[in-house]
């Protein structure tokens, strides 16, 4: 059965528009999850006012995937689109959302970083739900940061980044030794905002080193499992292959959270050495649905990664080809 949104706004669209909602909008399993993942970067990569409208129904979308619904909130906060606004500020507060999804849209209003989100990101602050309120403490510290000339002056944002992510807290700056950092990202009783900034630090750096100083943090942080999904992210940007140890630790792991296993799994995929693939194979009929997806998404991913593919987005027939995107 068609989406009544594609029914009632396909007219206006153009076809590459048409054809991507399809894919995206359809969660009657007639299009599997790794075609509608591409076919949402690819609206992310159009990057326009349409591709944000879908988007933002697909969050809008009741029983769907949480994995799936937590990538969407993700690329709209990439989009950085203001449209998206009240579809993230609604997916927070939807207090029987996976804990994957709230986080996300919360996430996503700080990378859009508009001022007028800060009473909504206000209300969760201390919310029960751990990982939300937690996101909410940094998205409204990244929006006073993003919007203060003086602090930015204490501690610039680093200036020739390969990453285009719009992250969660930009890299610091004024601390440049990998042990330094370290100590800092290891240590729970410095406050998230300060362990992010060395966590991007650490992978500004990138070198082996770095990662197994990401790799130390991910494994002994105990307080914060939202801390250790972020360096799993981290670790799929990296692609460094010294990450793969601890991320095959915590993938097995059945007592660590949902949405650390999950970042795992998909760091693997992006990271696409040999062992990879069968590592990824064990957990593709895990009990909790946002691993199993996850590894199923991942082993699409490793396809790409080692197929010689020009880009992980779908191309819709008689569309110009979008950017590159991972």
């Amino acid at each position: 059965m068609v989406n009544t949104f594609i029914e009632k706004a396909i007219a206006d669209w153009s076809p590459t528009h048409a054809k991507l909602a399809e894919l995206v909008l359809n969660k009657s399993g007639n299009v599997s999850l790794s075609q509608r993942y591409r076919a949402l970067f690819s609206l992310k990569s159009l990057n326009d006012g349409e591709a944000a409208q879908i988007i933002g129904e697909a969050l809008r979308m009741k029983g769907d995937s949480d994995l799936f619904k937590h990538e969407v909130a993700y690329c709209l906060g990439q989009m950085g689109n203001k449209a998206a606004i009240p579809a993230l500020v609604e997916a927070m507060a939807i207090v029987d959302s996976h804990d994957m999804v709230r986080h996300e849209a919360a996430e996503s209003l700080g990378a859009i970083s508009d001022p007028s989100v800060i009473p909504e990101l206000e209300k969760y602050v201390n919310d029960p739900c751990k990982p939300l309120a937690e996101t909410c403490i940094l998205a409204l510290e990244k929006i006073r940061y993003d919007h203060s000339k003086d602090i930015q002056k204490l501690d610039p944002p680093p200036k020739n980044t390969i990453y285009e992510s719009v992250d969660p807290a930009p890299a610091t700056t004024v601390i440049k030794s990998v042990a330094e950092l370290k100590k800092i990202l290891c240590d729970e009783s410095v406050n998230l905002w300060k362990r992010y900034r060395v966590m991007f630090a650490l992978r500004e750096i990138g070198t082996e080193e770095a990662v197994l100083a990401l790799a130390e943090g991910m494994e002994n942080d105990k307080s914060s499992e939202l801390f250790r999904h972020e360096i799993g992210f981290i670790f799929g940007e990296l692609q460094h292959p010294a990450s793969v140890p601890a991320l095959e630790r915590i993938l097995a792991n059945t007592n660590e959270a949902p949405m650390v296993r999950h970042e795992a799994a998909e760091a693997l995929g992006s990271v696409a050495t040999t062992k990879v693939k069968d590592i990824l194979a064990k957990y593709v009929n895990d009990p909790e649905p946002v691993v199993r997806d996850s590894c199923i998404v991942a082993l699409d991913m490793f396809d790409y990664e080692t197929s010689g593919e020009f880009q992980y987005a779908i191309i819709p027939e008689n569309s110009k080809p979008t950017d590159t995107t991972t």
